[in-house]
């Protein structure tokens, strides 16, 4: 069998060559086949794919994916977002904790995902909430006493949350790393306002601090609530006048002395 010619070898190098020579990017977009392109259905598809993923991802990440405590909750979320979850405990006429179940039923917690109930499991995963706008009584605590109808707005509070899924209109972190927002629950097929329904019992004075009080646009309705609650004297309305003390006014008395947080500011 013979060798092949020199002539047909040097034929296919010089092919080889010129194949391998690189093209412009002018040359390139002139030989491309742009018919192709044109027919929607080479392209509809692979778009409507790429757009049902990035979508489905951006949703997620806004309101699907669970936030486990207040430092994941992004700064951007706070006058703009609401949280959804279940008030896991109460632990002040004023605060509680929750977790954190976005999407509700509908993302199948309760019936394909549960929340977690023993406080081992509860650890480091949910979110304290402080509820705005209001100040309910002082429990004792520093070594100080407890206010007046501070355990009647603590077991008051426990009673129409703990166990219940609420949603919070959250507005900023405070000093203590709690989400200070307004707080609404359903009861009776009706979304209340626990604030305002606090307010209302006679149960918290509104906030009266000079500083970091947020209302949500509710103050001039809150503090109507309060001035009925007083007209009426209930609960902490119902002593005389003289030996009252609000929430500010006892914290303010009790600074005195009083041990502070690891960044030197005591409790508000």
């Amino acid at each position: 069998m013979g060798w092949p010619s020199t002539s047909d070898s040097g034929k296919n190098s010089k092919n080889d060559d010129s194949s391998r020579r690189p093209v412009s990017w002018p040359d390139s977009l002139n030989g491309t086949d742009w018919e192709h392109y044109k027919d929607p259905r080479n392209w509809v598809l692979t778009l409507l794919v790429t757009t049902t993923t990035l979508v489905s991802l951006q949703v997620y990440r806004s309101y699907l994916r669970r936030i486990p405590g207040t430092t994941h909750i992004q700064p951007s979320f706070f006058r703009k977002r609401s949280l959804f979850g279940r008030v896991t405990s109460v632990g002040d006429g004023d605060n509680f904790h929750l977790y954190h179940t976005p999407g509700g039923r509908l993302a199948g917690w309760d019936w394909l995902r549960k929340v977690p109930v023993k406080k081992t499991e509860l650890k480091n995963k949910t979110i304290p909430i402080r509820i705005a706008g209001v100040d309910a009584p002082e429990g004792a605590h520093f070594g100080h006493p407890a206010q007046p109808f501070s355990s009647e707005a603590l077991t008051w509070l426990s009673d129409y949350l703990l166990g219940r899924r609420v949603r919070v209109l959250i507005y900023r972190r405070d000093h203590y790393d709690r989400i200070v927002g307004t707080v609404y629950v359903r009861r009776f097929l009706t979304r209340q306002d626990v604030g305002l329904e606090m307010l209302k019992r006679g149960l918290a004075t509104t906030y009266e601090a000079k500083t970091g009080a947020e209302f949500g646009g509710l103050e001039e309705e809150y503090k109507a609530a309060e001035s009925i609650a007083k007209t009426r004297k209930l609960g902490i309305w119902g002593g005389k006048k003289k030996a009252f003390e609000s929430p500010r006014d006892y914290k303010t008395r009790m600074n005195v002395g009083e041990p502070q947080n690891g960044n030197g500011k005591t409790k508000a």
